[in-house]
């Protein structure tokens, strides 16, 4: 007979209601500062215009180029809104992407002084069809007219614009000025845009438009951090984990003029990644030290959620071109502490939470980077396949998780091996599920009923559990895919494992799919992947075999 070691918990995707709303999470920093300026006047609003037109049936040219945005342009003055192209158009920039689209941006122009503010592009796809134009075009400047030749040299101009700056002699870098149609207060004027840039108390990189006509100033703005306020840096610390490995971390370092120096958990050193925050749940703030060593038995979690949470977006970048959780870059949220002697941890649609674990059972589960690849791939696939959360659906999404987790944490097969408290440890529960060997570790009494107590490994063990316990089953029968996974990757790596599951998850799964269905769909992707014949998949194929799911 089966030895049972019962541990009452489970890693959860279910919802939470905390005390923390999702925009506390979310929150940041927001530059309010304006110069008095532009405190007292506000741009024209109704001067540039946004455009954006999406064909629904591209208009196909030879090339990709600025002739034929021109002529598209032309083609289409009426519904676009923009006269004569060719002569109030002028080219300033042209792209190609990854995805093979062409975008060639325009300036407006007035008889060939550019007007600030306005950009149109025209987007072509790779067979050189354009697409849309999106942008912002100044219609009072197109149809009225302005005459574009100064009466002010440039030279006076510099000197007004330094004047009311209270710029130094002594400047950082030499004064730019651009002759330019500018729109403020209702009015459009030929104007020099003037580029201020100096050191010293008060530092400024200023940008005046001065009147070409009158000489004086119409609008300035220092483009500058006001003092006052946070100058960030991105930072690397170090810190110990919940069993005392040294981890490096990236952070934050926050200079306050006439404070001490802050070193935080947040990192946004990333491309095109809103951050990874780590909060504390107790207080509601992110981590902070005024070390960058994090070093006190309180902060071990934190310490562990920053770190793993940064190794799991590494692993979805640099593995499946994946940008975070959502693939546009969504912050990355951890909160630590939550609860009382809390068992688990869970995603909630927005964040991971981890409790600090009771200590007889469970240490932290933050420490176990298992853990938090698998909270975090049901972020993935909430913006995917959304795997409905209940019967053999939610248990596709339970071991989905579970498979990235053990994917991710590559040393072995086990799920949260590194969370298990030392009184578990001695009873025999040293990790809280096993794709290798499932049915070495018992269920909860509440679902032991309804099979044989151990977790199952084959179709001929398979809970029949009803709604109302355990979702029908999600944490229990997910051990039965995560062992085909296992089989599977014994046979071709862990790595083709995962771009096998990471294309089923992507393109095939629906929000009602089966265990058949998931069968299908990744044995369809190793296929994809590596032929009709390939060795990938066969075992595929022979991996569901060995667990019955056809």
């Amino acid at each position: 007979m089966k030895k049972r070691y019962i541990v009452p918990v489970v890693l959860s995707s279910a919802l939470l209601v905390g005390a923390v709303t999702v925009s506390d999470v979310l929150a940041k920093p927001q530059d309010s500062s304006f110069s008095s300026v532009q405190e007292e006047k506000m741009w024209n609003a109704n001067a540039n215009v946004p455009i954006f037109v999406k064909e629904k049936v591209a208009k196909k040219f030879n090339a990709s180029n600025a002739s034929n945005a021109v002529n598209f342009l032309k083609q289409n003055e009426k519904r676009i809104g923009i006269k004569n192209p060719e002569e109030n158009l002028k080219v300033k920039d042209v792209q190609k992407d990854d995805l093979g689209m062409t975008h060639i941006r325009f300036n407006q122009t007035k008889s060939g002084v550019p007007v600030e503010g306005t950009e149109v592009i025209v987007h072509f796809n790779e067979k050189n069809e354009v697409v849309a134009v999106n942008g912002n075009h100044n219609k009072v400047v197109e149809d009225n007219f302005i005459n574009t030749n100064p009466s002010v040299d440039t030279s006076e101009a510099l000197q007004q614009a330094k004047s009311s700056v209270n710029a130094p002699e002594k400047l950082a870098y030499k004064p730019t000025s651009d002759l330019v149609v500018y729109s403020f207060e209702g009015e459009s004027n030929l104007a020099y845009k003037i580029n201020v840039n100096f050191l010293g108390d008060k530092p400024g990189n200023w940008f005046v438009f001065v009147d070409a006509k009158s000489g004086s100033v119409i609008d300035k703005y220092n483009a500058l951090l006001h003092a006052g306020e946070i100058e960030k840096k991105a930072h690397t610390g170090v810190g110990d984990g919940v069993h005392g490995v040294k981890r490096q971390l990236h952070t934050t370092m926050e200079i306050q003029p006439e404070e001490s120096t802050t070193f935080k958990l947040y990192d946004e050193s990333h491309d095109n990644l809103e951050g990874i925050y780590t909060y504390d749940y107790n207080t509601g703030d992110i981590f902070e030290n005024k070390s960058e060593a994090w070093m006190d038995e309180y902060q071990h979690p934190a310490v562990d959620a920053h770190y793993n949470s940064e190794t799991v977006y590494d692993y979805y970048l640099n593995e499946h071109d994946r940008n975070s959780l959502d693939g546009n870059g969504m912050a990355i949220v951890s909160y630590v502490h939550f609860g009382n002697n809390y068992n688990n941890a869970f995603w909630n649609g927005r964040q991971m939470t981890y409790g600090d674990g009771d200590g007889e059972f469970m240490v932290p589960l933050s420490a176990g980077l298992d853990v938090a690849a698998h909270e975090m791939t049901h972020g993935v696939i909430s913006h995917t396949a959304n795997l409905r959360y209940r019967n053999q659906s939610g248990a596709l999404n339970e071991s989905f998780a579970d498979v990235f987790g053990a994917l991710i944490d590559e040393d072995d097969w086990e799920l949260g091996e590194d969370i298990m408290a030392p009184a578990s440890i001695e009873e025999g529960r040293v990790a809280l599920r096993s794709l290798s060997n499932p049915d070495q570790f018992a269920v909860s009494d509440a679902r032991a009923p309804y099979g044989d107590g151990m977790y199952p490994e084959h179709m001929d063990e398979f809970y029949d559990m009803p709604i109302w316990v355990d979702n029908g089953g999600v944490h229990v029968n997910s051990s039965i895919t995560n062992h085909a996974a296992y089989l599977i990757g014994q046979q071709i790596g862990k790595d083709k494992l995962g771009h096998i599951y990471y294309r089923a998850l992507t393109t095939y799964l629906t929000p009602d799919s089966d265990f058949s269905v998931a069968r299908a769909a990744i044995v369809q992707s190793a296929v994809d992947i590596y032929g009709e014949d390939s060795i990938e998949a066969e075992e595929v194929a022979s991996g569901f075999d060995q667990v019955g799911i056809y």
